[in-house]
């Protein structure tokens, strides 16, 4: 990285130690993009840049997330403070911005952390700040927070279906049981109405950063790539996939050790008093969260079979056929009717 040219864009940003040189390093996390520690004024900052075999596909999605997170300034969702934005590949190479570094930690980094991996209630709390997050998400004002255009909720879940089957086209390669079934289902069952809102996307514990130490608090969403205005319901439903007790029969799709979370109705008490949103309906956004990370999941293996991905995503394939498996099921059980 030209860290020259870095540190004069970071003095007309106006950002900490005006005139010195900047020290860069780079981070772990972020899949989809680079991340870097930036060291300038006595302040520790993140830089978060396409990566360099994919600059110019990734460009877009990343200045999208720097409007969200400019949007979020003022509200109580926890995420990383924007410090500065520049969509020129000039000064570095490629579009960037930059944020606060969070001080925190994710399960995605060794799974819970101290003392969390012992005390299950105080891992309680992890769960109830994850669904916290989303339900603070669901009550921003997005049309004053200046995010007009920065999705399509008109008909939102009217296109899921067909979306992701369409995008399974693209590289099916073996029947998923349960697939027909499921999409049929949930056609059968889109709600007619919902209230639009910023939606992650990706919501789950891999996306969540903790701050160190009990009790549980959250720092910050991270990781806005799938972000839009849709359903933010189905960010519930995200959290959901494999829930106490439905989720305990699960083989390979849970991560993480669910030893100590609370049963399902507190959290859906929880996000339904702070989101102020009705949460009767989650069976469908449960089914749909399962449907779709199915079929996303489903190219990585698809990839792999081609030869084209290693061998780390192999451990994906009985995870697809149980995400379906498990919303085919829930669809026959459910009392949505």
């Amino acid at each position: 990285m030209d860290v020259e040219s870095l540190s004069r864009w970071m003095d007309t940003a106006g950002l900490p130690g005006q005139g010195d040189l900047a020290q860069v390093k780079p981070l772990s996390g972020g899949s989809q993009n680079e991340l870097y520690l930036v060291d300038r004024g006595g302040e520790q900052m993140a830089l978060r840049r396409p990566p360099a075999r994919d600059v110019a596909a990734s460009a877009q999605v990343l200045m999208r997330e720097a409007r969200l997170l400019r949007a979020l300034a003022g509200t109580d969702v926890p995420h990383a403070r924007l410090r500065g934005v520049t969509d020129d590949p000039a000064v570095i190479g490629a579009p960037f911005y930059v944020m606060d570094l969070v001080d925190g930690w994710s399960p995605m980094n060794g799974g819970w952390a101290a003392p969390f991996d012992t005390d299950l209630e105080a891992r309680r709390g992890l769960a109830i700040e994850l669904v916290d997050g989303a339900a603070k998400m669901a009550r921003v004002d997005w049309r004053a927070q200046g995010l007009e255009g920065f999705g399509k909720p008109d008909g939102f879940l009217e296109r899921q279906v067909d979306r992701w089957l369409s995008h399974l086209s693209g590289y099916k390669f073996r029947d998923i049981p349960g697939l027909d079934e499921t999409a049929r289902w949930l056609r059968e069952h889109t709600p007619r109405t919902f209230e639009p809102g910023i939606m992650h996307g990706d919501y789950q514990f891999a996306n969540v950063m903790y701050r160190h130490g009990a009790p549980a608090k959250l720092a910050a969403i991270i990781d806005w790539e799938m972000a839009t205005i849709g359903d933010p319901l189905l960010d519930l439903g995200w959290v959901l996939v494999g829930w106490p007790p439905e989720g305990d029969a699960m083989k390979y799709a849970r991560y993480l050790d669910y030893g100590g979370m609370p049963p399902r109705d507190d959290m859906l008490e929880h996000y339904a008093r702070v989101s102020g949103r009705d949460v009767s309906y989650v069976d469908y956004y449960v089914i749909l969260a399962r449907f779709k990370l199915a079929i996303v999941l489903e190219a990585s293996v698809a990839r792999h079979v081609k030869g084209e991905a290693d061998d780390r995503v192999a451990r994906f394939g009985p995870i697809v056929l149980e995400l379906m498996e498990f919303a085919a099921s829930l669809s026959r059980t459910t009392s949505l009717r």
